[in-house]
């Protein structure tokens, strides 16, 4: 006995009933036959023989009886006017709510005449239409089939089913094709030729499409639409709608390809259950509201009678009819609204459903859906090139500190380094790294050995970083910025034995009492040396030169090892492209622990450029930082979309334009439709913009973008083509090049690839994997993206738990892993929410049981999580929300808490009350005096949007940095009124 569920949980094929859609245009779902009178015909007496047939049939509706016309087309049956005309007629749609048929007479001059019927298919289906053919045309008495209606099939359907299959329009722009918006209710056609085989052609092609739309798609239960006679069509029966059916297939592996068939062709003969109205509404809701491709089930026209047009227009953007060629060869008819598909996807599109339908057809016993191959080895060999740039890698393999030492030789006397008016050149850099090297020599380390660097955003990083190089060394970033516990946990994870800190680190024992010697810049300026073991012995290009940590989902961060190669690479692959070199000037804006900042300091230092480095309280007041890109003039900006969006408002207010000629995004995911009003100021000829899709594991950058006006008008998500000497695949679950167009797991091979995850040996062996199609490795990135025709990639986010979140690569499942080591957190939930802008998206946490402290979780958090990894808002709840499959329901989560749980005391004093008004517009939750900025949801975008409504406002201005050390009310406003 049939289920009778929406989805039943071994999600069987299923079938709903109801008429066919009609919410789109007519054409859609008008259909029509054209019969050849050789001999010609008597109108008079054709239009008398229609008459009174169509009064025998539908006598009881006079308003919506037939019509029938007659017209003489003054030109040869053969001629291309004949042809126009006929065309016109088989593709001029009928109403629904109008006349049940229209029927038009073509008499030409010589002789031969063209019968045209068209009809709605809610009104009449093909076999019904090809019936009235053969009545008018004398191959059947209209006698036989007087009295034979499906009414009694439309009075026992569902009333609210047939009603929103009425109301329903099958269309909306898909991810894979491109569409093309004045296309209007045009309709393109691609067929495709099909061996012959005895299977059920209908059901062996429904699921046949619906295994390449769950490809496509990346669905497990993709819905295929239906439009066919309906089941258990009464014999005889003239005038029978064709039922609109939706089937749900299943491709999660439970059932073998010939099982998914088999119950297919019973859900197709009418034995796979209904739905009522509210779960059809369901169930078209799981598919967004539109359903991609469908299926006409007519059948091949048999013995000449005529032909028949299945649809005027696509009643579903890919609209699928298996029929017959003229020489009787099975074949594949694909029509396609150009609205929604362009003709290459529908190509491919066809190409692929009749190659899986070849594989259905003639399936052995124990072949599963995924094991369809859509591709033929022609394609996947197209596809393995697409990801492959045009352009190779020039240059051979050099060590980061020999390319340096090449640049100094060039300009000795060139400014190298600037940071708040002080300056070294390149050979005053050069030889204070050698001091530096000299005396990390004298203290014992040895070639390859990690060193930690834990400074700030001074002279001094860069001067450790290259002097670990000199050394032969490893550095590993450390940003002091960070939790002790974290720093410690860099420490012993990286088997630190000496780590150069600042004064504040350097005063005492280093966090957490690691074996770690902590030694200060200074001291390694006073006790070294220019002289050391200059390149005896040395360690080639292939070996670490650095390892900075990443988020890890166990809670663990892991550590990244790169090789000096990779970075010469990367300089090698954009500097002729990019146009670097000694006339630039960078900025270093980012935390050291980021991997953008490893383009920007080698960027600059490699190629010749001036590196400018960005204080910390400098790079969080985006109008400090615009006053020093305009008074350093700066060319070269590297930026994440977040803080550029900040840099932009703040440019906006200023007269002064910036000497800025390149600008590069990365870290996270760019939305250019806001960049519009930067080209208004900056035309694209003055200043260059480029988005960059890139992986700590793979060298910072692989692909590039170029964003023009027209990107940014059209909201693009293309991140580009892979740089030359990198190269992409995009592959399924089972390591298969997917289609074009199609989405699937990122994979970034060549000569960005790290060489490992430090120390974990699992974990590498999962993700830098041997190149399955060249020699070499690639690492298997985790992200979600697509390769377009021109080979473009388009980054479509994460297959997992991992986010961006303001430039850093964060694993939601390393906070919830900190949260249940709270002995109080039995449950925990971790989600990134957004707004529509980069300032609203936040990390919100959610915990169970209830009864805990939000403060105080959170508080225990900040011991081991930095600042952007820390949830906005910790929410206590009894229970987490679970799905019908024991799953985190997300949806089910309520608003995050992000009100104080005390009373709100109004702040004391007119500007106390005047700066909580401004927190309160911004932070969009009431604000206490004692409130802390950052735990109420704020962020640095957040911030810069306080330090500008206070503006507006006419309220003091004050530093950033206050608000970060005084992120109260009370605290903030004590400091204002005192300056």
């Amino acid at each position: 006995m049939p289920r009778t569920d929406l989805i039943p949980p071994d999600r069987s094929s299923h079938t709903f009933s109801g008429l066919i859609p009609s919410g789109c245009s007519p054409s859609a779902h008008c259909h029509a036959w054209c019969v050849r009178l050789p001999d010609g015909a008597d109108a008079t007496r054709l239009a008398g023989l229609f008459e009174r047939a169509v009064r025998t049939w539908w006598g009881d509706t006079p308003e919506r009886l037939p019509r029938f016309w007659g017209e003489r087309v003054p030109a040869a049956c053969d001629s291309a006017v004949a042809r126009r005309r006929v065309e016109a007629e088989l593709h001029r749609p009928l109403d629904a709510e109008g006349a049940l048929l229209r029927a038009v007479l073509l008499r030409y001059a010589d002789g031969p005449a063209d019968l045209v019927l068209v009809a709605h298919r809610a009104n009449l289906d093909a076999l019904s239409l090809r019936t009235v053919a053969d009545v008018l045309t004398g191959r059947a008495r209209f006698e036989e089939f007087t009295g034979k209606t499906a009414s009694h099939i439309v009075a026992a359907a569902d009333a609210e089913t047939l009603k929103r299959w009425r109301e329903a329009d099958f269309s909306g722009r898909i991810a894979w094709a491109s569409g093309d918006d004045a296309a209007g209710n045009r309709t393109g056609l691609v067929t495709v030729a099909m061996s012959e085989s005895g299977a059920d052609v209908s059901a062996t092609m429904a699921a046949a499409v619906g295994l390449v739309l769950g490809r496509y798609e990346n669905q497990e239960n993709p819905v295929v639409g239906v439009l066919g006679p309906v089941p258990e069509r009464p014999e005889g029966a003239l005038g029978a709608y064709d039922a609109g059916l939706l089937l749900a297939l299943d491709l999660s592996g439970g059932r073998t390809a010939g099982e998914l068939v088999a119950e297919t062709a019973q859900a197709l003969a009418g034995d796979g259950g209904r739905c009522d109205g509210r779960q059809y509404a369901e169930l078209l809701a799981e598919t967004g509201g539109r359903v991609v491709a469908g299926l006409v089930t007519d059948g091949p026209a048999e013995g000449g009678s005529g032909r028949h047009v299945p649809c005027q227009t696509a009643p579903f953007p890919l609209t699928i009819v298996p029929g017959r060629s003229a020489d009787g060869g099975l074949q594949l008819v694909v029509h396609h609204r150009l609205e929604d598909v362009d003709a290459d996807s529908a190509r491919r599109f066809a190409r692929h459903v009749a190659r899986a339908y070849e594989q259905l057809a003639d399936a052995p016993a124990d072949l599963v859906p995924a094991d369809v191959e859509l591709l033929d080895e022609a394609e996947t060999r197209q596809m393995i090139a697409l990801g492959r740039p045009a352009r190779r890698l020039e240059g051979r393999p050099e060590r980061i500190d020999d390319v340096f030492t090449a640049r100094v030789a060039e300009h000795p006397d060139a400014v190298a380094l600037t940071c708040e008016g002080h300056s070294l050149t390149y050979a005053e850099l050069d030889a204070r790294a050698g001091r530096f090297a000299a005396a990390l020599l004298d203290r014992g380390v040895r070639p390859g050995e990690r060193v930690g660097i834990c400074l700030g955003r001074t002279p001094d990083l860069v001067v450790a970083m290259l002097a670990v190089l000199k050394a032969d060394a490893v550095y590993v970033p450390m940003d002091p910025a960070y939790p002790a516990d974290r720093l410690a946990f860099t420490a012993q994870d990286a088997a630190l034995r000496v780590v150069i800190a600042d004064k504040d680190f350097a005063d005492k024992d280093f966090p957490g009492g690691g074996p770690a010697s902590v030694v200060r810049p200074e001291e390694l300026e006073t006790h070294g040396s220019e002289a050391g073991r200059a390149g005896q012995g040395r360690r080639g290009p292939g070996a670490a030169a650095y390892v900075i940590y990443t988020s890890g989902s166990t809670g663990r961060p892991k550590g990244v090892v790169v090789p000096h190669r990779n970075v010469v690479a990367l300089l090698s692959a954009t500097r002729d492209d990019f146009e670097l070199g000694p006339g630039d000037t960078w900025t270093l804006f980012h935390s050291s622990a980021f991997d953008f900042s490893v383009w920007e300091i080698w960027g600059a230092l490699l190629t010749g450029a001036r590196l400018v480095v960005v204080p910390y309280w400098v790079s969080r007041s985006p109008e400090e930082f615009r006053e020093l890109l305009a008074r350093e003039r700066v060319t070269v900006l590297n930026q994440t979309p977040s803080a550029f969006a900040q840099l932009m408002e703040a440019d906006w207010r200023q007269e002064e334009r910036l000497a800025v000629r390149l600008v590069v995004f990365g870290g996270e995911p760019l939305d250019a439709r806001p960049l519009r009003a930067w080209f208004d100021r900056y035309p694209e000829d003055l200043c260059r913009l480029v988005n960059m899709y890139g992986i700590t594991e793979t060298t910072v950058h692989v692909t590039a973008q170029n964003v023009t006006r027209r990107e940014a008008m059209t909201g693009s998500r293309s991140v580009g083509h892979a740089l030359p000497g990198w190269h992409l695949y995009v592959l399924d679950e089972r390591g298969r090049p997917v289609p074009c167009g199609v989405p699937g797991e990122i994979h970034v091979g060549g000569s960005g690839v790290a060489l490992e995850y430090l120390d974990r040996p699992e974990l590498t062996a999962r993700r830098f994997l041997t190149d399955p199609f060249t020699v070499g490795r690639v690492y298997r990135s985790g992200d979600r993206g697509r390769l377009l025709p021109d080979g473009r990639l388009e980054h479509l986010g994460r297959l997992d738990t991992q986010v961006k979140l303001r430039g850093f690569r964060i694993e939601l499942d390393e906070i919830r892993n900190v949260l249940l080591a709270d002995p109080s957190i039995t449950a925990a939930a971790v989600v990134l929410n957004g707004d529509r802008d980069a300032a609203g998206a936040r990390i919100d946490a959610y915990v169970a049981p209830a009864g805990g402290d939000p403060a105080a979780m959170r508080q225990r958090a900040a011991k081991l999580l930095p600042e952007h990894m820390l949830p906005a808002t910790i929410t206590p709840l009894d229970t987490l929300p679970l799905t019908a499959n024991g799953k985190l329901d997300v949806r089910g989560l309520p608003v995050p808490l992000v009100a104080p749980a005390a009373p709100i005391r109004a702040p004391s004093g007119e500007l106390a009350g005047a700066l909580a008004a401004v927190w309160e517009s911004v932070l969009g939750v009431p604000v206490g005096p004692d409130d802390n900025f950052f735990e109420l949801g704020g962020n640095s975008l957040y911030a810069m949007r306080v330090a500008a409504a206070m503006r507006d406002r006419g309220l003091p201005a004050f530093p950033m940095r206050e608000l970060y050390l005084h992120p109260t009310v009370s605290g903030l406003a004590g400091v204002i009124s005192h300056e």
